[in-house]
Order: C-alpha cells, then structure tokens, then sequence
C-alpha cells in the first residue's frame, strides 16, 4: 500500500508543470521524497528474501536468484531507454521542436553508435533514466554485503557507512554520460539507503522485529523522529519564503543534495520510515476498502507501474506545455494518470491470478 502511494507520487512530481506534483507531495515540505522510500523499501524487501533464500536454499542459490532478479531489471531498464528515446525523438520531430535535446537525449541521438557502451553501461542518462540503474548498481552489491552479514553481523552495516562517508569526505563524483554531464543518483551514495533496508529486512526476517525497541526507547525514537521531520518542514518554510530563517537562506547541499543523498535527506527518509512503521499497524479493517487494496495492487507491480508512469508523466508534461494555462487541467491529467496506473496494476493482478494453477 505504500509502495503505491509512492508510485503516484512519483508520478505526479515527473509530470513538469503540474502543481499537484510541485506542491502535493512530499519533497516541497521535507529533506527528502518518494525516491528514498522507495530505494529504502526495495532493499528492506530483496534484503529479507535474500536472507529467506540462503537460509533455506544456501548462499549460492540466492545469489543465483538475485542475479536473474538483476537481469530482468537491467533488460527492463534497456527496454525503457529505447521506447522512452523513440518516442521523445519523435515528439521532437513533430509537436515539440527541441524535445530531444531538452531531456539530454542530443548526443544519444547524433551518435548513436558511440553512445552504445554508455548505454550498455548505464552511464548515458538523460532525464528520467536515471532510476533504475540505481537500483542495478545495488542490488549487484547485496550478495557481498549479505555475506559480511553472515561474517560481521551487524557490523556489516560499518562497511557502506564507510563509502557513504568517502563520497562525503572526499567529494568523490561518480562518472556520467548523460544528462546535465553525470548520473541522477550516485549508486556510491544510495547504496547506504537500500543496504540499510536490507540490514533491517535481514533483521526482522530473522527477529520478527527490525528494531526492537523497548517501549520505553521507542517513543523516545519517535519523539526524535517527529522533531526530524518538524526541522524540514520549518526549513523548507523558510526556504519557500514563507517565513525568514537568517542562519539558512539557501539549502545547502549537505541537507538537500538529491544525487549524492545529502546527510539531511537520508535522515529525514530515516525519521519518516520509522514513525510510517511506528504508527501505521501491519493490518487493519480499513486497508481492505477499495482506495487501499488499489494502491495495494499498484504496490505490487510497482516495477512496471513505474515503467508505464514515466510515459504518463512525459505526456502529462506535453499537454501542459501545449495548453497553457494548466491549472484546471491539472487535477484532470494527474487523476486520469493516477487511475491509469492502478487498472493497469489491477490488469497485472488478473494476469497473475490467471497464471496460478487450480487445485484438483
């Protein structure tokens, strides 16, 4: 369930020039957004089925499913590019003189042959692709942070702390061929955020608990948590111009920073995911009603749902730039690409329940 909301969010925030994604969401009033969620999320989830894997399996078959696991992503990731630079040139050539080079898709486009390898090598990343390479770059380090697990405990959590700190401490720059000349998120400093959430996933998977907290010291936790998450929402006030902050005018970088996942904004993700895990129950009579059980059927097919919102949003873009002004045509594109996505997600259910064989 919250893997869709964070799927419409996303949704809603690529769609430029629309209100309802600059001022609706989650990133105008916080360090962080749905990105970090969703990374985190996805290392809580591949962590513990890791872990479920080699328990029951043994290292070497788990390690063989995340493979194929990672390849589906990496050929899923390779499929987008191309249908995303087609249909970009296309509108380039047509609707939207200009598109192409607007989005960083120029010199994919001028050459096509020389930008092979950075394509192959998920280097050459114009607007939107970079995304799910994050999430290759990660999940190809879970097999080794796995087995420092089954070495160190939690001590293996010491090891990606370590390179989130060299990317800080020495300005390290990841390489980029693509858009803006670099890559939309620094692998070197995201894997901390999925890494963590495979940490905590291996924990509850073999706990029952990710962190058990007496009672006593968890509300302490989430006292702390909601203060977090109180800064950034006075800070991005300030920011927005609404009230006056002297000591901080400007965001600097080591709160805001998206592409080397500013210190701010992975503990304002942190804050968030605890007091979500704190406050929201595991099950409750409400979240079998229709909207939750929608965004429940979004969740679960949040890769391709994502896939399939990156076109909606593209086109969303296009009609605002086309038919300006947007203001009430806004709420229609988002709650007509909202409602796309979940009966696609409810189509994928049906397939899948098609799929399952019958018992005699």
């Amino acid at each position: 369930m919250v893997r869709g909301w964070l799927q419409l969010t996303i949704f809603a925030s690529h769609a430029t020039g629309s209100w309802i994604g600059a001022w609706l969401i989650l990133s105008p009033w916080g360090l962080s957004d749905s990105s970090e969620q969703f990374v985190f999320l996805s290392g809580f989830t591949l962590g513990s089925v890791f872990g479920r894997k080699a328990a029951r399996d043994g290292f070497r078959e788990a390690w063989r499913d995340l493979l194929q696991r990672t390849w589906r992503l990496y050929r899923t990731h390779l499929t987008v590019f191309v249908l995303f630079g087609l249909v970009v040139s296309l509108a380039g050539a047509s609707i939207l003189p200009g598109e192409a080079q607007r989005l960083g898709w120029g010199p994919v486009l001028a050459h096509p042959v020389a930008a092979l390898p950075g394509v192959l090598l998920m280097l050459q990343q114009p607007a939107l692709m970079g995304i799910l390479p994050v999430f290759v770059w990660c999940m190809l380090l879970l097999p080794g942070f796995a087995a420092l697990e089954g070495r160190w405990g939690d001590r293996a959590l010491l090891a990606p702390l370590a390179l989130y700190a060299c990317v800080w401490g020495l300005i390290y720059v990841a390489p980029g061929l693509g858009w803006e000349d670099g890559i939309g998120f620094n692998p070197l400093a995201w894997q901390l955020l999925f890494l963590t959430g495979a940490w905590l996933g291996r924990r509850a998977l073999l706990h029952g608990r990710a962190l058990p907290f007496a009672a006593g010291w968890a509300r302490y936790v989430s006292a702390g948590a909601a203060l977090v998450l109180a800064a950034g929402f006075a800070l991005q006030l300030g920011w927005h111009g609404f009230v006056a902050w002297p000591s901080l005018a400007a965001a600097p970088d080591w709160l805001t920073d998206k592409k080397d996942l500013a210190p701010g904004r992975f503990l304002h993700a942190m804050a968030l995911a605890w007091l979500i895990a704190a406050l929201v129950p595991r099950d409750a009579a409400w979240m079998h009603r229709a909207l939750p059980r929608w965004l429940g059927a979004i969740g679960r097919h949040s890769l391709s749902v994502f896939c399939v919102g990156l076109f909606f949003s593209w086109g969303a873009t296009v009609a605002f730039r086309l038919a300006p002004p947007a203001m009430l045509l806004d709420p229609v594109l988002i709650g007509a690409g909202c409602i796309g996505l979940g009966l696609f997600a409810q189509w994928r259910d049906q397939r899948a329940a098609a799929r399952v064989p019958v018992p005699a």
